[in-house]
């Protein structure tokens, strides 16, 4: 067998045969994997012992396993503590969210549409989130699906969970090496001069905020590049825009935006008051992961769609917009490479535009009372 044994506690020993799964991993992570009860001590002490044999030899906790051989295990080892921590209970309301947002489930992957305001993972005072419903998707004798990237609380969209550890290293290594392609669509205050092209501008934490915000920060950053294109525009007023980040900095897209001049609709973290459209549009963030293209274990790619919240999908039939106009090129294609100058030029560039905006939110902070507006971008950020 691959799985743990049905019963521990028979003082019988216990033999598993390594699945394709666990091919490569380490002998300690697979007790992680399948018998997370038992600790790391008794894993080594186990070892040290002789008691622990793969096909038959001694085994070491840092050795690698490969696929079809054969672990021998000694009876007994559970942790009490760690046994008691058994899978939550979920609610009726959580049972019906965790089905309702469900896209999609192959062999290895679960693939859900996060609603805007769920937190992917739970935090400080955070008790309502993702990583909190996924025991929904789980049979009783499979393990536990585990997240492998994360959407921002206000951002929604496709969220790709793993349904086994080793697809969750499979996907793991796609993000981090990007070659996952991640399309979003957002609405943007105001039109881009420029209807096309890459934003290529440093992050780092913004002092004073606690690590909460991000700011772009030519001589310390972190390397960050967004492929962006304006499918259509509503006047002056907003416009439409495709986003595909190349790198997976925190906040990228957010902070990309606000320092070209055109935050996203309801992003009043990085857009301060002009985040805010007047008239009947949503106060609500306007930024959906809409397509999710990656490589899927064992060959073939996985691609899929997530359809638009509700004040999103209103926003867009307010301003106009034909949906249709984005199916055409659903994948964007990075410019060619720029030469240093380039480069260069056009971060001298983002950084004026940055400073500009910035310039021009403190001038209206500082006016008496503050500049006035009606309808329901009248106010900040909530």
């Amino acid at each position: 067998m691959s799985g743990p044994a049905s019963n521990t506690d028979s003082g019988e020993v216990r033999q598993f045969t390594v699945g394709e799964d666990d091919d490569g991993v380490r002998l300690d992570r697979w007790f992680k994997r399948h018998l997370p009860q038992v600790g790391f001590g008794t894993v080594s002490r186990w070892a040290r012992t002789g008691q622990l044999r793969v096909d038959g030899k001694r085994a070491k906790v840092d050795d690698r396993l490969a696929q079809g051989q054969v672990l021998r295990v000694p009876p007994g080892g559970e942790d009490t503590a760690r046994t008691q921590r058994g899978r939550r209970e979920l609610t009726p309301e959580e049972e019906s969210l965790a089905d309702d947002i469900l896209i999609t489930r192959t062999k290895a992957a679960l693939v859900i549409n996060k609603p805007p305001g769920l937190a992917t993972q739970g935090g400080t005072k955070t008790n309502r989130h993702v990583d909190g419903l996924l025991d929904a998707y789980a049979g009783e004798d499979e393990p536990r699906p585990r997240l492998v990237h994360r959407l921002d609380k206000d951002t929604s969209g496709i969220l790709l969970v793993a349904r086994t550890p080793g697809s969750a290293a499979f996907f793991s290594k796609r993000f981090s090496g990007r070659s996952a392609k991640k399309i979003y669509w957002a609405l943007v205050v105001g039109v881009p001069d420029i209807h096309e092209g890459e934003i290529e501008a440093p992050l780092a934490k913004q002092p004073g905020t606690g690590g909460e915000k991000m700011h772009v920060d030519h001589e310390n950053g972190q390397p960050a590049k967004t492929v962006y294109r304006v499918v259509e525009r509503a006047g002056n007023a907003a416009a439409w825009v495709e986003l595909q980040p190349l790198t997976g900095r925190t906040h990228q897209l957010r902070v990309h935006m606000a320092a070209m001049g055109h935050p996203i609709v309801g992003d009043g973290k990085y857009g301060g008051q002009d985040a805010f459209l007047t008239g009947s549009v949503s106060r609500k963030m306007h930024l959906h992961a809409r397509r999710l293209i990656i490589e899927a274990p064992g060959g073939g790619k996985l691609d899929v769609t997530a359809d638009l919240p509700e004040h999103f999908a209103q926003s867009m039939e307010q301003l106009g917009f034909d949906l249709s106009l984005s199916e055409a090129e659903p994948v964007l294609t990075p410019p060619p490479e720029r030469s240093k100058a380039e480069k260069k030029q056009a971060a001298k560039a983002h950084a004026k535009q940055y400073r500009k905006a910035r310039r021009g939110e403190r001038k209206r902070r500082a006016q008496p009372g503050g500049k006035k507006r009606s309808g329901p971008g009248a106010k900040g950020p909530r």
